[in-house]
């Protein structure tokens, strides 16, 4: 499932990640590879603020629905 389908609070590991090869190395360069923990702190709008690898990462809802846990 998409990780927009996370809600507060809940964490999960990654397990795909999709899109284009550009998106895919921009994700990866923010610290989204597979098998790496997620928490989502905050959905504003649809936007995400994400804990991932000791650090807090916003991304945009476009962004979030490329990450599958």
């Amino acid at each position: 499932m998409p990780l927009t389908m996370l809600r507060q609070g809940e964490s999960s590991l990654i397990t795909h990640i999709g899109g284009k090869p550009e998106v895919r190395t921009f994700l990866e360069s923010l610290g989204f590879v597979v098998g790496s923990p997620v928490t989502v702190v905050n959905d504003i709008g649809g936007n995400l603020i994400v804990s991932i690898r000791d650090s807090r990462v916003a991304i945009s809802e476009e962004m979030a629905k490329k990450i599958f846990v």
